[in-house]
């Protein structure tokens, strides 16, 4: 008997975005009279040739919000599917982390890789949810990031909240007053910076959001 194809498991997690996203469109019908599929025909049907004026159309003429508008015109030309789709997701953040790491940045895989697996490594609930310019770490919420700044640097991100005495290296990005979640950083230019004090204060941000 010829062998099954094995699926290969990710190393990535599914963003929550894309469960918000499931639960938008179960919600859908009840908040404006219409299933996705249903939109998705009327709008090839009556609404007008391109996204962008799509867009315009399903909150001009349709009253829907910003956010609803955008991701309907989006999915009537064919885009947009890994948003709402976990296994389009998966597929799409290998994608995501193929493309940030090629180019001038290809050097610059190597500590991406090391320093994922040290993200995943610090916990059993930990998963990676690439975006196309960086990759997040979530526990409960967003509490390191990593993303190729430069040609020459990772900034590895971690969310520290209002944490005021920190070593030298470790850079205030400024991101408490501005209620970001990430609020400061550690610059990655080799492996040696990935050293026990970059491994203590990622421990810090993971404890930080239990």
């Amino acid at each position: 008997m010829p062998k099954t194809a094995t699926k290969k498991k990710s190393i990535y997690g599914v963003h929550p975005g894309v469960l918000m996203t499931q639960k938008w469109i179960a919600e859908l019908k009840q908040k404006t009279g219409r299933t996705l599929e249903e939109w998705l025909r009327f709008i090839k049907k009556e609404g007008p040739p391109t996204e962008q004026t799509r867009r315009d159309w399903l909150k001009s003429e349709h009253r829907l919000g910003t956010n609803t508008a955008w991701w309907l015109a989006e999915r009537s030309v064919g885009k947009g599917e890994e948003a709402a789709d976990s296994d389009a997701y998966l597929k799409a953040a290998e994608n995501y982390v193929e493309e940030m790491f090629s180019g001038k940045k290809a050097h610059l895989r190597p500590l991406y890789d090391a320093l994922l697996k040290l993200g995943l490594s610090i916990g059993q609930d930990v998963k990676a949810c690439p975006c196309q310019t960086i990759v997040p770490l979530y526990r409960h919420h967003v509490f390191a990031q990593i993303k190729p700044t430069t040609q020459t640097r990772i900034d590895f991100g971690l969310a520290l909240g209002d944490t005021k005495k920190t070593p030298k290296r470790l850079i205030n990005t400024g991101g408490y007053e501005k209620k970001d979640r990430i609020t400061h950083r550690f610059e990655i230019s080799s492996l040696n910076d990935i050293d026990d004090e970059v491994k203590r204060w990622l421990r810090v941000a993971y404890d930080r959001d239990a």
